[in-house]
């Protein structure tokens, strides 16, 4: 059998989780169509998060089932909200021929579709595709990205390589983990013993949107984690990709520009166990709340954090998952030809959204770990860039798994086993969380709340 990556291995630099036996898995081990090892890079982040949190609870409870995970890498598509299935891209996203190749777009929020419009000096999605035809991939992406809109040329996995971005993308671990070196002073918070919730009474501040970040804290939520989500005023999360990861969670809308409404949230920091952020570099620091900021004014504080495109020449550039698949390589990789010539294509799923979300509440899971035995908070950083290079590494799948063929499925999944719940939205249907505890199901106990609807307080509904 193809063995899953070890990418627990990016947690082993912690003495809690040093010693500590990878996780088990079960189940099928192939499944998607495509010449990547998606199936193990889905498989190897929720086994890290199992790993971390059988280090944190010390205890071998923790195992990862397959089946569940494909299930839910692929959340959103299998959501039903009174019956309806979640839309998908806007009309605007997705890739577009220009005069020398492809680019492609990602305007599913308003404000990333009107600086697309005003970068390409066009009025309607129809005068898109003219436009772009009159530029070459890498001028539409400059174009598009210097107005603040979100665009990335399809790359060749060669000319990904030969650039400036994926010299600082592959380097470094998958989760980079330092101590912050102060101490969680009279806050001791400890796992307790129920394996379905053992993190009942972790305070999480979730200051993350999209699906990432959100992914994480889904995860601690389900695992009894007090998660609050702060979003902000004026740019609202998409409907859809809220409830997929709202579960278990509170909701708050806040303007952090607001002093009074600042310091509310400073307070909250300050009782908070774990801070995560999903911003672009620069967009917190403004308001005291970066990372060297919390790391500084709450010393056993956990802080993690993500955002597309790591530390490097990038880091200020928006990003998202289908974005980074273009601009490193998968985009041409998953290309295949038709009726009309040559088109780039994408992931089965959206993994490196996923993956990475794992992985940040592995990194999260381990650090508490580690808090739990020395009293010091940490530190963790990760990007979707970094992880699609962890794909990359994991080997192209037909070469190296005698008998596979791209165009068949070696080993069908069953069918996923839906969940039904009442909320404010309607009745929801959704799979549950990637997780096993003693063999049992981990699951979701409450519904997503209304957006915005909670009190920016610990332990208010």
């Amino acid at each position: 059998m193809h063995p899953v990556p070890n990418l627990a291995d990016s947690l082993r630099t912690l003495e809690a989780v040093k010693d500590v036996p990878v996780a088990e898995w079960s189940g099928p081990r192939l499944w998607w169509r495509g010449p990547l090892d998606v199936e193990g890079l889905a498989i190897g982040s929720v086994q890290a998060a199992a790993t971390a949190l059988n280090a944190l609870t010390g205890t071998s409870a923790y195992s990862v089932p397959s089946a569940g995970t494909a299930a839910a890498f692929d959340s959103l598509r299998h959501l039903r909200i009174a019956g309806k299935q979640p839309e998908g891209f806007a009309p605007l996203s997705g890739f577009r021929p220009t005069s020398d190749g492809w680019v492609r777009l990602h305007a599913n929020y308003p404000h990333h579709a009107a600086r697309l419009l005003q970068a390409l000096c066009v009025s309607s999605t129809a005068d898109v595709g003219p436009a772009l035809r009159e530029l070459t991939a890498s001028e539409a992406e400059s174009v598009i990205t210097a107005k603040g809109g979100v665009a990335a040329a399809v790359r060749t996995r060669a000319e990904w390589t030969r650039s400036p971005m994926h010299q600082a993308a592959s380097r470094g671990p998958w989760i980079a983990l330092r101590e912050s070196g102060g101490s969680s002073g009279e806050r001791r918070w400890v796992p307790g013993g129920d394996a379905a919730r053992p993190l009942k009474g972790l305070r999480v501040l979730d200051l993350t949107r999209v699906i990432a970040g959100p992914t994480a804290t889904r995860l601690l939520a389900a695992l009894g984690a007090d998660v609050l989500r702060i979003d902000p005023p004026g740019l609202p999360e998409l409907p859809d990709a809220f409830l997929d990861c709202g579960f278990d969670k509170r909701s708050v809308v806040a303007d952090f520009s607001v002093p009074s409404v600042l310091d509310e949230v400073r307070a909250v920091v300050a009782r908070a166990d774990v801070v995560v952020t999903g911003y672009r570099s620069g967009s917190l620091e403004r308001f005291g709340l970066g990372t060297g900021d919390l790391a500084r004014d709450n010393g056993g504080l956990v802080v993690a954090t993500l955002n597309a495109w790591g530390a490097g020449p990038w880091q200020e550039r928006r990003g998202f998952d289908s974005i980074v698949q273009a601009a490193c390589g998968i985009a041409a990789d998953y290309g295949s030809d038709g009726d009309a010539g040559w088109r780039p294509g994408a992931l089965p799923v959206q993994a490196l959204d996923h993956a990475t979300g794992y992985g940040l509440a592995a990194a999260i899971l381990g650090l508490l770990a580690e808090r739990t035995r020395t009293g010091r908070g940490g530190v963790a950083t990760m990007s979707l860039v970094r992880t699609a290079e962890e794909l990359f590494g994991a080997g192209l799948l037909p070469a190296q798994v005698p008998g596979h063929k791209p165009a068949s499925l070696p080993e069908p999944l069953p069918e996923p086993g839906y969940h039904g719940m009442e909320s404010v939205h309607g009745h929801l249907r959704f799979v549950g969380p990637p997780l096993l505890a003693d063999g049992v199901p981990v699951s979701y106990t409450r519904a997503p709340v209304a957006y915005g609807s909670s009190q920016l307080l610990w332990g208010k509904a």
